[in-house]
């Protein structure tokens, strides 16, 4: 996907509707184009702003149009009353091709209403506005003509809290760990990175960080590892990923941690990756790092 098409998708991307196919090429697109990615985080930006603003308020937009509404009623002249004996009147003087839409009108009220009062085991239309509901028929049995169905029915509802909640805080980490959406993982990554100071978020993030098939999720973990770069076990992660992973963007955004602190126990890794690396950028700063450490470019 070349750079023009990325920022064509950018703003379907950021409303999530796009096919898996297209996020995942943006993704890997971003992760290893740092134009793109300037371009997706001011895209963001400009999102974050408008939800800012005041006069989107929800509140005062309907105060606003009932304001407005008020004013056009006073503005408007009052209707002409008329007795039902004179619409009878003025309808059997209908032209005959006007007619037609007419009862067609009243078929569809009839259809309306016929809905509207249909009891909901039969269809009606409390039945089509239920809250959704998805089932899994786990077995079938037919006991003496009386037909029984075992159904596992699972009903979606949103669960609200602060990132404090541990409940909360389970769902996202569930999100990050088996969601199949990888733009769903990024979001509760982003959400939860400013958690790390739980052991158990910052193990989610390092699993996702190694394992994570997608390089957008990958690149969002190293962002939330950044505060623990100190870390050993962080260190050793960064390491191995920046060894193994086959994406670019991400041994860049893993070098680019690492040289942050000198850890002694990571040299002889360091050391493969130079010899490896096909990534000029990544291979340059691996050097510098080896040699910061007092440690030779070669391995002996």
């Amino acid at each position: 996907m070349k750079c023009s098409d990325v920022v064509k998708e950018i703003p379907l991307y950021c409303y999530g509707e796009v096919s898996g196919e297209v996020e995942e090429a943006v993704e890997s697109h971003v992760a290893a184009c740092p134009a793109c990615r300037t371009e997706l985080a001011k895209h963001r930006s400009f999102l974050d702003l408008l939800n800012e603003r005041e006069d989107l308020n929800e509140a005062s937009l309907l105060a606003s149009c009932r304001v407005d509404l008020r004013a056009a009623l006073q503005t408007d002249p009052a209707p002409v009353r008329v007795s039902w004996l004179e619409y009878l009147r003025n309808f059997s003087q209908l032209h005959i091709p006007f007619r037609v839409p007419v009862g067609a009108m009243a078929l569809v009220a009839l259809g309306f209403f016929g809905a509207r009062y249909t009891p909901e085991q039969f269809g009606g239309i409390r039945a089509g506005l239920a809250e959704p509901t998805f089932s899994n028929v786990r077995s079938v049995e037919d006991q003496s003509g009386q037909v029984h169905i075992a159904v596992d029915e699972v009903r979606r509802r949103v669960v609200s809290g602060t990132l404090q909640d541990p409940k909360i805080q389970a769902l996202l980490l569930s999100a990050v760990r088996e969601e199949s959406n990888p733009g769903i993982r990024v979001e509760s990554i982003g959400m939860l990175k400013n958690s790390t100071d739980s052991e158990e978020v910052r193990s989610a993030l390092l699993d996702a960080l190694t394992h994570d098939p997608n390089a957008g999720v990958r690149l969002k973990a190293i962002e939330g590892l950044k505060a623990y770069a100190g870390d050993v076990t962080v260190r050793r992660t960064l390491a191995n990923v920046l060894l193994k992973d086959d994406n670019p963007g991400v041994r860049v955004q893993a070098i680019d941690l690492l040289t942050t602190h000198h850890d002694d126990s990571i040299v002889g890794v360091l050391q493969d990756v130079v010899q490896k690396e096909d990534n000029s950028y990544v291979r340059t700063r691996t050097s510098q790092l080896l040699e910061a450490m007092k440690a030779s470019v070669g391995t002996y």
